[in-house]
């Protein structure tokens, strides 16, 4: 492919074919987003790629109205690689963690904690149910050594938004420090840490931000993250304060970052601001409706209760068909264009789909389209107990 510099902006002669994501990330990024990855070759310890870190590093706080009292850590790597850095590298070997689960990556928090032999409760749900923060203030009262908190905001393997301001509000009451992973709800879901304080606050690049895949994120308190400093690692690539350490004091990452990704995420964090939170918000919860309203006149149902659910994903029931074929539905789909994602909920047939990404009002109607004339041809009936 040959690419033509014009008035500061790289264009393709042939533009990338337009795929309609509908899965949990990554996401459908504009043209633009893509195109800031044919940037020229640079060393990242240089002082302009350390400059462009320190603008994303700033640009990025703003989104969740964060002041001097905060600061961003950047990892190359996908949200997992923030949550496992965040956990083995905040929670102390004489201090407990509290963890509440309702879906797979509450399930992740626990897996990590497992693997770095972290001491640590979990309060559960059913999946796509809301959290019991009357029982997590009664395990508070209860343990003296636990000293902190942790939810997934946003739980995609389901759909169901679990409350910022309930988890913040309970962890500044009992003095613990909070984590809170919004990996799939930053810049889609206002989070102002001003009102509902966060100590560790956690996303990733390909998310609702829309960039590439291959950065995630950490909105630190710096009082906390200096806490650390004296800590022994458990880790190295992952260990937060150092790598704060390295950004603060060289503007660079400890070891090598993924490039191109950063100039993508840069460019993405331009168009979020271009856009408006208030607009990004928006076209994200219209988007939402649409497709939400578009399965219910097809006859599909849904899983989450309409109290509870994110206006970013939707967790769709499988009808009881025998025509039905979610690999054929699928498959057809994405030769249409269109990505879907099958569901996480272990006990349920079910799949999911998500309007993360740079998705316009038409892409979700011709989705629609395409999925009522699919199960015409399938000759599915949407049938349900």
């Amino acid at each position: 492919m040959k690419f033509i510099p014009k008035s500061n902006q790289r264009e393709m002669d042939i533009k990338p074919e337009r795929k309609i994501l509908l899965n949990p990330g990554p996401a459908t990024t504009s043209d633009a987003v893509k195109y800031a990855q044919i940037v020229p070759d640079i060393c990242p310890r240089e002082n302009d790629f350390s400059e462009i870190v320190e603008k994303i590093r700033t640009d990025l706080k703003k989104i969740i109205n964060a002041n001097k009292y905060y600061t961003t850590v950047l990892f190359g790597g996908s949200g997992t690689a923030a949550m496992e850095a965040v956990l083995s590298s905040v929670v102390s070997p004489n201090k407990k963690v509290l963890i509440l689960i309702n879906g797979a990556y509450g399930e992740r928090f626990k897996k990590i904690a497992e693997t770095h032999l972290l001491d640590h409760i979990c309060l559960k749900s059913e999946w796509g149910q809301p959290l019991n923060f009357l029982e997590a203030e009664n395990i508070l009262k209860s343990e003296n050594d636990i000293g902190y908190i942790v939810m997934v905001h946003h739980e995609t393997s389901t759909g169901i938004l679990n409350p910022i301001e309930k988890f913040s509000q309970i962890a500044q009451k009992y003095m613990k420090v909070s984590i809170l992973d919004a990996i799939s709800s930053f810049a889609a879901i206002p989070i102002n840490v001003q009102k509902t304080p966060i100590d560790y606050l956690i996303s990733t690049s390909n998310k609702c931000i829309q960039g590439m895949a291959g950065i995630s994120f950490v909105f630190c308190l710096k009082d906390k993250l200096d806490l650390l400093k004296s800590t022994s690692p458990r880790t190295v690539y992952l260990n937060l304060y150092e790598q704060y350490s390295s950004l603060e004091q060289s503007g660079q990452f400890q070891f090598t970052p993924p490039v191109q990704t950063i100039y993508a995420l840069k460019q993405a964090i331009s168009e979020f601001f271009n856009e408006g939170a208030d607009c990004r918000f928006q076209r994200y919860k219209e988007n939402y409706k649409i497709l939400k309203d578009g399965l219910l006149k097809l006859g599909f149902r849904v899983f989450v209760t309409e109290a509870d659910e994110s206006n970013i994903l939707i967790t769709v029931l499988e009808p009881k068909d025998d025509s039905y074929n979610f690999k054929k539905m699928h498959d057809a789909l994405f030769y249409a264009g269109f990505t879907i994602y099958p569901g996480k909920v272990s006990n349920l047939k079910t799949f999911r789909l998500a309007v993360m990404g740079d998705l316009k009002k038409a892409d979700i109607e011709c989705f629609l389209l395409h999925l009522k004339k699919i199960i015409q041809e399938m000759k599915i009936k949407l049938i349900y107990d």
